[in-house]
């Protein structure tokens, strides 16, 4: 209920291109999803025996043998399937109904082999294509404008919060290694998979084995002076590399493999903080201006200098390293103590010191 007043107050303020995610963000990762993907897909294997696998035939029959997978999906394919007249040829609001059951409740090991299966010809990626039963849930006479189709969708708060999600998980990113947010093949393929059953039903354009071209069933056309943010919208799909990226990973196995990265280059040399033993570990960025008064004082004992012998340097030290309170992160005002001592006061007697050592 409060998600949907939310959705309906950013309704009326006016709509924005993209939405905020009403999701919590997804941190696991399908490692053992894709390598079981690798398995089932033939990588590694003998090429000629993989090259005549039907992968996405293979994939049924898995949910064939899982009795809930099975159940659901015998479930959405006669319901999608029953012509209701003539000119009806099916239920579409039962059929995405159905369909969203068969995702929600049923594993992505299962799930997503269906929808996600590599493909090397065309009859394997038809039957990919024709996982959720598009003649029912995805086509339609005519295709809508993709705003008005996004206008649509954005009435009712569960379409909304998943079209929200998609793009916050699989919008492109270039500073990244997978052009997905933070590298994460399983948010955004679950966001995709989140959005079917619902008027912005994404699916294969075609039955291309190797292009993957996905979108929903909406153009352009009569966007007038809205048409650039039409095919923005609609390149979200289309001309997306994470969502294309994650889709090809995951049909051949290969989850992308995240090492922790390295500095290209060693840093300048400067007194470190961590050498200091009176600093706590976790300083928060709040405590950057005492840190440094605090490391100009040390690098003075640093270099060689007999600064245990000048009261005034030792004052420094001792007056600027109580203003940190040990075990925790917070920091004391200099001003809020009986000491009052300033950094600038204290930069000055330093290079006082050092000037007077010198000669």
């Amino acid at each position: 209920m409060i998600l949907a007043n939310v959705f309906c107050l950013l309704f009326f303020l006016g709509e924005e291109f993209y939405e905020a995610s009403p999701y919590e963000p997804v941190t696991s990762r399908l490692s053992d999803i894709f390598r079981l993907a690798s398995i089932f897909s033939g990588t590694g294997a003998d090429p000629a025996v993989s090259a005549k696998s039907n992968h996405c035939l293979d994939a049924a029959k898995a949910c064939n043998l899982n009795d809930n997978c099975k159940k659901l999906r015998s479930s959405y394919i006669s319901i999608c399937n029953r012509e209701i007249s003539p000119a009806e040829r099916c239920n579409r609001r039962k059929c995405h109904k159905a369909l969203r059951q068969f995702f929600d409740r049923v594993p992505s090991e299962y799930t997503y082999r269906m929808l996600f299966c590599s493909c090397q010809d065309q009859a394997c990626a038809e039957r990919r294509r024709q996982t959720i039963l598009p003649s029912c849930s995805y086509e339609d006479k005519e295709k809508p404008n993709c705003l008005d189709l996004r206008g649509v969708c954005r009435t009712d708060h569960l379409c909304r919060s998943r079209l929200a999600d998609f793009h916050a998980n699989c919008r492109a990113s270039y500073q990244t290694l997978t052009s997905c947010p933070a590298d994460n093949y399983q948010a955004c393929l679950g966001s995709y998979a989140g959005m079917i059953g619902f008027d912005m039903t994404p699916n294969y354009v075609d039955s291309s084995p190797t292009g993957i071209v996905v979108s929903p069933w909406c153009s352009c056309r009569g966007s007038g002076n809205m048409e650039e943010e039409c095919e923005k919208f609609l390149r979200d799909f289309t001309e997306n590399p994470c969502l294309r990226n994650a889709i090809q990973a995951f049909g051949n196995g290969t989850d992308v493999n995240l090492s922790p990265k390295s500095p290209s280059f060693q840093a300048t040399q400067a007194p470190r903080v961590e050498k200091t033993p009176s600093l706590p570990d976790d300083l928060s960025d709040s405590t950057s201006l005492g840190t440094s008064v605090i490391t100009t004082c040390t690098s003075v004992q640093e270099q060689g200098l007999k600064a245990n012998n000048s009261k005034e340097l030792s004052m420094c030290f001792t007056e600027l390293t109580t203003n940190i309170i040990p075990g925790s992160n917070k920091v004391i005002r200099p001003n809020s103590g009986p000491c009052r001592a300033t950094p600038s006061a204290a930069l000055t007697t330093v290079s006082f010191l050092m000037l007077k050592l010198a000669l």
